[in-house]
């Protein structure tokens, strides 16, 4: 083991948090494998595993003891975070693995208490004979009893740094790391781009509402426009009185603004009450009054468009 030559915990001690961490990766993993092997009975009868539940999750729990702590003297969340168990009964300072005896009682602790406990429980829960009910009201005092002792254990680990759980307590095996640890160094590159990222579009989110999209197109429409130099008699008014500025048909109820062209009453009074500072999209003259058509185009002027 590459572990062998190195030092207790008093050159390298195990941080109580990393600890902490590896206990709670160690439960997402059972979880993980738990939801991904009941995931492949989902086409098959509701209930299937259900009687037989305790056991399957022994036998996964079995599967990882096998290729974890038998095999490495870790958890898998051990391993992510450079941590390992060292047999703490041995007398030396050097690293020591866990031998046969503690494996089997730590499998025998872990996975072997949890499945007694719920096969206890179902086999247990349905039977009203008052010999069932003794063995029943034992099994939950000592199942009570044994979380008394799981907390007082865990209220000295915040003392001492030492033991997480009960069971490591027992058997006399605690956390080392596997190497000495190095500086990690962490690039927060990819967070910041990310953070400004977020604010950019929070920041367009609020923004966007208050800009009058309407009237920027048409303002914009207005530039790409030639703009045309009108003269004031009634003829010229009168030769661009066949077509609205804003829908671009013969106008219906002709109105002006103000300038050389002319709207359909509905389509420049739907503007104006959409957007007060409304310009004529063609020479971007404000609405200063809205006033009917004074000058009479025939019908006959259609055809001629």
């Amino acid at each position: 083991m590459a572990s062998n030559g190195n030092n207790s915990e008093r050159v390298n001690p195990v941080l109580r948090i990393s600890q902490m961490d590896a206990l709670e990766l160690n439960k997402a993993l059972e979880q993980l494998v738990w939801s991904q092997f009941s995931s492949c009975f989902h086409g098959f009868k509701p209930g299937l595993l259900a009687h037989i539940e305790p056991e399957v999750k022994a036998f996964l729990c079995l599967f990882l003891w096998r290729f974890t702590i038998y095999s490495k003297n870790a958890t898998v969340g051990q391993t992510i975070l450079n941590i390992q168990y060292k047999n703490d009964l041995s007398q030396t300072q050097k690293y020591q693995p866990l031998s046969k005896h503690q494996k089997l009682w730590y499998l025998i602790c872990t996975v072997g208490g949890r499945w007694l406990e719920e096969r206890c429980y179902d086999l247990f829960s349905s039977r009203q004979l008052e010999s069932f009910c003794r063995i029943k009201h034992f099994i939950n005092f000592v199942a009570g009893l044994l979380k008394l002792c799981g907390l007082l254990n865990f209220l000295i680990f915040l003392q001492k740094g030492k033991f997480a759980t009960l069971t490591e307590r027992i058997l006399g095996i605690r956390s080392v790391f596997c190497r000495p640890q190095n500086v990690r160094q962490i690039g927060f590159e990819y967070m910041n781009r990310e953070l400004l990222w977020h604010g950019f579009a929070e920041f367009l989110i609020y923004l966007l509402p208050l800009i009058n999209m309407q009237k920027l197109k048409l303002k914009i429409s207005s530039w790409s426009l030639p703009i045309a130099v009108f003269s004031s008699s009634e003829n010229t008014l009168a030769a661009h009185c066949k077509e609205c500025s804003v829908c671009g048909e013969w106008p219906t109820m002709p109105h002006t603004i103000g300038c050389s062209h002319v709207f359909c009453y509905y389509c420049i009074k739907s503007n104006c009450l959409f957007d007060m500072y409304f310009t004529c999209p063609k020479c971007g003259t404000e609405v200063y009054n809205l006033q009917p058509l004074k000058y009479k185009i025939e019908m006959t002027e259609v055809h001629t468009l």
